[in-house]
């Protein structure tokens, strides 16, 4: 597995634009559903076990979170969506700083969607995908927790991904034993060299 453990480093936690850090460092952005373990694969691919705060509670992160690896990229780790448990005007201000960021963001390299290959894809990951694609932001699929499916279910489930993504093959990551995170790094570092 490719970790940089050393040098991964939090740098702030932005709830407006105003805040996002003036980095001139290729930046990645992590996205995902509430409780689709986007904090655990931040930790994996930094080889920090606390770098990002992993919860039992959805929709903990209520901003974004920058981290640098290795003082050459930016790893942003976006609010979560669905299912929160919080009131509508705080769900809509996350919807605003998302869109702020992903629109705005001249670092912003590659985007990572996150989804929970025992769900695939839902209405509001769709929404971002349809989102990403309308403003030319590239992105790459992610299905974590696949340790918590069999074999035939795995092969179930990254098909029904692929298909609704144009066939687009998804990276299959689990946290626990932190495969996937070398075919993250490899995507990492060749989006960064473009």
């Amino acid at each position: 597995m490719s970790t940089l453990k050393a040098d991964a480093r939090f740098i702030l936690s932005a709830t407006s634009p105003a805040q996002f850090p003036n980095l001139q460092l290729p930046e990645f952005a992590f996205l995902g559903r509430s409780n689709v373990g986007k904090s655990s694969l931040l930790n994996v691919l930094a080889g920090v076990k606390k770098l990002a705060k992993v919860s039992s509670q959805p929709g903990r992160t209520q901003a974004i979170n920058f981290f640098t690896i290795s003082e050459s990229v930016t790893f942003a780790d976006l609010p979560g969506y669905g299912f929160a448990k919080v009131p509508l005007h705080v769900k809509d201000s996350w919807k605003s700083l998302i869109e702020a960021y992903l629109s705005e963001r001249e670092q912003l390299v590659l985007s990572f969607i996150l989804l929970d290959a025992r769900r695939g894809w839902m209405d509001k990951d769709l929404e971002l995908r349809d989102w990403l694609v309308h403003q030319d932001r590239p992105f790459l699929v992610v299905a974590t927790k696949i340790d918590k499916l069999n074999q035939s279910e795995l092969h179930r489930g990254l098909a029904a991904i692929r298909r609704t993504n144009d066939g687009a093959e998804p990276v299959p990551f689990s946290a626990i034993t932190g495969q996937g995170a070398r075919e993250i790094w490899q995507a990492i570092k060749t989006s960064k060299t473009r």
